[in-house]
Parts: C-alpha cells; sequence; structure tokens
C-alpha cells in the first residue's frame, strides 16, 4: 500500500488480526474483550447526560463488549439489556454476562420502555463481523435505541452497518460517536456508514505490535501531495505539463472555463481548451492565461467532425479532460466516444462524457493510456445502468464494478469521495476521502476537481496517486475558501483560488 495511504480495515482483515493475536500470539481473547469493554465504558461515561447508563447487548463477541462495559460503567447505574437469553451467548460474551450483575434479559417489546430516562445507550449487539439485512429481534431493538433521545455510542461499528463497505440494508443505529477496537474499518468512512459512525475513536486493545497488516483499504492522507513533481529552474512552460481541455456548447461555457482555470491553478504549464468556433471569443475573454481553440461545430456544440484537430493538439498534450460542458447533442455524444477510443494521453472524462459512455464501459479497455473517470452518483447510475439511489446505497460495491469493466480509475465524488483503481495483482486499490467540505456542493466544483487531476498528471504524478492528490486538494481548497467567505457563500472559481492551499504540502 502507498506510504500515503492510513490503512482501513475490513471484516475478515480484523478476524484475522484477531485470530493472529489470540493463536499466534497468545493474548487471552477475553483480555481484548476486557480491554474493548473498558474503552467502550470511558466513551460512554464522556457522552452521558443525567440518568443511568444503558447497554443493550446482542449474543456475540459484541454483546460481550457491552456486559464488560455495564460492569465498568457500576457508579452510572448502568445495566445491560440482553436481548438473548444467556444460553445463546458466545462462550467470552457468557463469561462477561456471569461477572455482570446488572444484566438482565428483556423482550424487544419491552425495549422501548426499559432505555426510557437514559443518559446514553451503548450499541452493543451486532459487530463487524455482521453483514446484510437486520432481522428481528435485532432490528426492533435498533428502532428503539434510535426512538430513546440519548447520546448513543456503538461498539466497533454501529449495528446494521456493515463494517467492510458501509452498506445498509434495513435498519441500523444512528450513533453520536463509535469506539472502534484496534483500528478504523473501511465501514466507518464509506457512506451510509459514514453518516452513522458519529465521532469515530479507536481505542489499543492490546494486539500486539507486528499484526498483519494489508489492508483493504486506505485514507488519503497528506502525504499524497508531496508526490507531485515541483518546477526547477530549468523547467519552461512545456515541461511543466500540457493539458488539453475538450467541451464546451451553447449556454455551458462556464464548466470548460473552470476546469482550464483549475489546470493552470493546479500547476500545468500549458493549457489548451477545445471549444466550439463559435464560441471560442467568449473563452478568450473568460481565460487569460489558457489558449484557445475553435472546432468544428454545428448549433454551439461540438460534433464528430472535430475529432481530427482534437486529437491532433492532443498528440502534444501530457494529459487531456473531457466533458466539461459538452452538452448532451447526439454529435457530442459521438465524438465523446470517438475521442474516448483515440486519445493517446491520459484521460479524464467528466461530466457529459460520461454520459455519452452509458453502456460502453468496456470499449475503455482497450485505450493506450490510463483513464480516469470522474463521476457523481447519478452519472455512475448511468453508466452502469441502475437508478442513482442504488448506487448511493452501495458506492464501493458500484466503484470497484465500473473500475473492473473499464479498466479506469473511478473517482466517485461525495463526502466521502472514493479512488478506485485497478491493481497491479488483478486486484483493486480503494482510497478514500475523509475530509468533508459541504463548501463544495455548489455548481462548477466538479469542474474544478477533474481540471485539478488532469494537472497533477501532466506534471508527472502517477494516475492513482493523482486522483488521490486532486480528491485532497480539491476537499482542502474548499474549506479553505469556506473559512474566508462562509461555506453558503462559496463559489467554484472561489476554490480554484484556494487550489495552492489545497494544494500545499505539509510542513512547505
Amino acid at each position: 500500500m502507498e506510504s500515503w495511504l492510513e490503512p482501513v480495515l475490513d471484516a475478515a482483515r480484523m478476524r484475522e488480526i484477531d485470530r493472529w493475536a489470540i493463536e499466534e500470539r497468545g493474548v487471552p481473547s477475553l483480555e481484548l474483550m476486557e480491554a474493548a469493554g473498558a474503552s467502550l465504558a470511558d466513551a460512554a461515561r464522556a457522552a452521558s447526560g443525567p440518568g443511568p447508563i444503558r447497554i443493550v447487548c446482542g449474543k456475540g463477541n459484541n454483546g460481550g463488549d457491552g456486559f464488560v462495559a455495564a460492569r465498568h460503567l457500576s457508579d452510572h447505574g448502568a445495566e445491560a439489556l440482553m436481548l438473548f437469553g444467556a444460553e445463546e451467548l458466545t462462550d467470552d460474551a457468557r463469561s462477561n454476562f456471569e461477572r455482570c450483575p446488572s444484566a438482565r434479559q428483556v423482550s424487544v417489546e419491552e425495549l422501548g420502555e426499559a432505555l426510557k430516562g437514559s443518559g446514553a445507550i451503548v450499541d452493543a449487539l451486532l459487530g463487524t463481523g455482521f453483514e446484510g439485512a437486520t432481522r428481528e429481534p435485532v432490528a426492533g431493538a435498533i428502532e428503539a435505541i434510535n426512538s430513546a433521545g440519548a447520546p448513543v455510542i456503538a461498539a466497533d461499528i454501529p449495528s446494521g452497518v456493515d463494517a467492510s463497505t458501509g452498506e445498509v440494508v434495513g435498519s441500523a443505529v444512528r450513533a453520536g460517536c463509535t469506539v472502534a477496537f484496534h483500528a478504523p474499518k473501511l465501514g466507518h468512512h464509506v457512506t451510509p456508514g459514514k453518516r452513522l459512525t458519529g465521532a469515530l475513536t479507536v481505542a489499543d486493545i492490546g494486539v500486539p505490535e507486528g499484526a498483519p497488516h494489508e489492508s483493504a483499504a486506505g485514507l488519503i492522507g497528506a502525504g499524497v501531495l508531496s508526490g507531485a513533481p515541483r518546477r526547477q529552474a530549468s523547467s519552461t512552460k512545456f515541461s511543466s505539463g500540457q493539458v488539453l481541455l475538450v467541451g464546451g456548447s451553447r449556454g455551458l461555457t462556464g464548466a470548460i472555463t473552470l476546469a482550464s482555470a483549475a489546470s493552470i491553478r493546479a500547476g500545468a504549464g500549458y493549457a489548451t481548451a477545445c471549444v466550439p468556433a463559435s464560441l471560442e471569443p467568449i473563452l478568450e475573454v473568460k481565460l487569460t492565461e489558457v489558449m484557445t481553440r475553435g472546432c468544428e461545430e454545428d448549433e454551439g456544440a461540438l460534433v464528430p467532425g472535430a475529432a481530427g484537430e482534437i486529437l491532433e493538439a492532443g498528440s502534444r498534450a501530457a494529459a487531456v479532460v473531457l466533458g466539461p460542458g459538452l452538452g448532451r447533442s447526439p454529435g457530442a455524444a459521438e465524438l465523446s466516444r470517438d475521442l474516448a477510443q483515440r486519445l493517446e494521453a491520459p484521460l479524464v472524462i467528466d461530466a457529459d462524457a460520461l454520459n455519452a459512455l452509458g453502456g460502453t464501459l468496456e470499449t475503455l479497455r482497450g485505450r493506450p493510456a490510463p483513464t480516469i473517470l470522474t463521476p457523481h452518483a447519478g452519472e455512475l447510475g448511468k453508466l452502469l445502468d441502475r437508478d442513482s439511489d442504488a448506487v448511493a446505497a452501495s458506492r464501493l460495491a458500484c466503484a470497484g464494478e465500473a473500475a473492473e469493466r473499464s479498466g479506469a480509475i473511478v473517482v466517485l465524488k461525495g463526502d466521502d469521495t472514493l479512488v478506485v483503481g485497478p491493481a497491479g495483482d488483478g486486484g483493486s486499490r480503494v482510497a478514500v476521502n475523509t475530509l468533508s467540505s459541504p463548501a463544495l456542493a455548489t455548481a462548477g466544483t466538479g469542474d474544478v476537481l477533474s481540471g485539478t487531476i488532469a494537472a497533477l498528471i501532466a506534471r508527472g504524478m502517477e494516475p492513482f496517486a493523482a486522483a488521490s492528490a486532486g480528491v485532497l486538494a480539491h476537499a482542502r481548497a474548499g474549506r479553505i475558501a469556506a473559512e474566508r467567505l462562509g461555506a453558503e457563500a462559496v463559489i467554484a472559481s472561489d476554490v480554484i483560488d484556494a487550489l495552492p492551499d489545497g494544494l500545499r504540502p505539509e510542513g512547505s
């Protein structure tokens, strides 16, 4: 894994670490459970308001963590509420149930009443091994927890959230904070799991150093920004990286303008925008530092006949952006599909060019250079022929499917922007952005991102790293602009202005 990624675990890798600690390093499983429950108790104590703390326990080891927490919280009038009988508990959970005098079994129908007046509620129903849909009585218990009106602390991961994917099928706990044991899990950071996790803390539960650390994915760290080559005394505008941008149509000149301006601000030494010929005067006024090239059009939209001059311009480019403001005319769509096959430079495909590729993802596999797709959920849904709600529910799986079918790096935009690309061993690489930036929820910021990624590729970054660096810098720029102006006042050009600070490596 790249040094700039902070590893996160899926359920299988966490199970392997537990097995390694217990079987190969001789750490008693009850010691791990004791440490996990104690850390859970600390978090519950800090979050609690007036009233006793209630711990809702399942029958697995997550429930065992809850029994330990209840014992440590006896000074807060804590009680452990069990949905299952002692005979259904795992061995370790049963051992801690027997040491927990406050434990009592309740039915799911009684749980809502039992939770009234709680100072805090600890969710210890389901652990990281859970996947699929919640079933009764757990589903009913989750609804009771969510309706109780008390702060909720989740043990390891909110019940109902898949720790490996962040997916939720059915009901899930809405936690105010989550205590992750040993390491963060991928499901904490991928929506919808991210929205349900609340404040995340990681507790050391006594796993020895040297645990297996192969991870399913990583969180994008600021170190990725150090990988962008810097200009030297001998650099020229051409050696600093040339970007070609293709797009624009009548009424949509802003998108190609923003992508072009972002590419120059993100460090490209030279940028050219290929636009419909009748719109070139508009771009000439809007763009001072970017070259423009008027190409064959029909009523303000590029047409297939423009391919030759665009390909000629692309022969000198180190990266190409295809799609901002391109429009959805049949001619522009046909041009997009043609250029996607014939451009020989690394290619960032965005916006209307993505829509043109619906149902044809596999055709990108034959491209001679790397491809980066930058869809939001709706655009990815069109690429995969499903609705945006299905993509939103399974973001990681959908991004992975698109990457596998196309051979491209997929940047699925959102609060948890995912960068998913093929790995050399036939698997995939996954990088997750954890830096929320609400200011980016405004028109044109996606165009800024595509121009930024292309500039970083043109400067010489490896494409997966460039996509990850672009995502992080973009989010940082959004936050910087919001600090200056307020999130609601930020517009896309403000994000461009903040890109230099967003791209700045730590310590420089």
